[in-house]
């Protein structure tokens, strides 16, 4: 059975242990990403908020291997028979349904600590998307924000100020204070967006390998 690609540009992806048949993940995959998966023998997605291809593990090397694909009836959902090396959620669990709706608990508590496997950044950035989607009447901060656009937007511009007067004439350790208060909020505007973290070091990696810096001071120049 073949996708019709035309048809369904995206598909669902569901990656389920190919031993215990435990459903780990879902995500999603264009025709380049599952041609990738099927040449290299490792699950590679699409991912809708970077608008990129991204292989599973790229970053925490917790990489899914290919043992079987499975097509719907319909052939527009595919299950993929992985074997898990570490985890496959984010926050460090088995896998990403550890939630139950109906009883309304964590169901599967085991975790392991991500901030060194993702970095601080993006395990923050996750943590604002898991605020933005609860549904719950969470008294936070971010929460806050995210329901007040012009609260998040007057914090930003308060906290970019902020860096700038700790620059001209403040402390070292006040400068990194007053810039961590600006990327966090700053990351909260990115969530408010849904525009990932890795969109903006795509951006900052595609303005080195231009000579980005050369290209800007030139452009001051004129």
């Amino acid at each position: 059975m073949e996708i019709n690609w035309i048809k369904n540009p995206l598909i669902p992806a569901i990656a389920q242990d190919y031993r215990s048949n435990q459903v780990l993940m879902l995500a999603y995959m264009n025709e380049e990403a599952y041609k990738l998966t099927l040449k290299s023998g490792y699950a590679h997605y699409y991912s809708r908020s970077r608008k990129r291809l991204w292989k599973k593990g790229e970053t925490s090397n917790h990489t899914q291997e290919i043992k079987d694909i499975l097509i719907d009836c319909d052939a527009d959902t595919i299950i993929l028979k992985v074997k898990q090396n570490g985890v496959a959620c984010h926050t460090g669990r088995d896998s990403c349904f550890f939630t139950s709706v109906l009883q309304d608990r964590v169901i599967l508590d085991k975790k392991i600590d991500t901030d060194n496997i993702y970095g601080v950044v993006d395990t923050l950035y996750h943590t604002i998307l898991e605020r933005k989607s609860s549904k719950e009447d969470i008294k936070s901060w971010t929460k806050k924000l995210l329901n007040d656009k012009n609260l998040m937007v007057s914090k930003i511009r308060e906290e970019a100020d902020e860096v700038a007067i700790a620059i001209e004439r403040e402390s070292d350790n006040q400068v990194i204070y007053e810039v961590a208060d600006l990327t966090y909020h700053t990351l909260v505007g990115l969530g408010y967006r849904d525009i990932s973290p890795d969109r903006v070091k795509q951006e900052l990696a595609r303005r080195f390998g231009m000579s980005g810096i050369e290209e800007k001071e030139s452009r001051g120049k004129k």
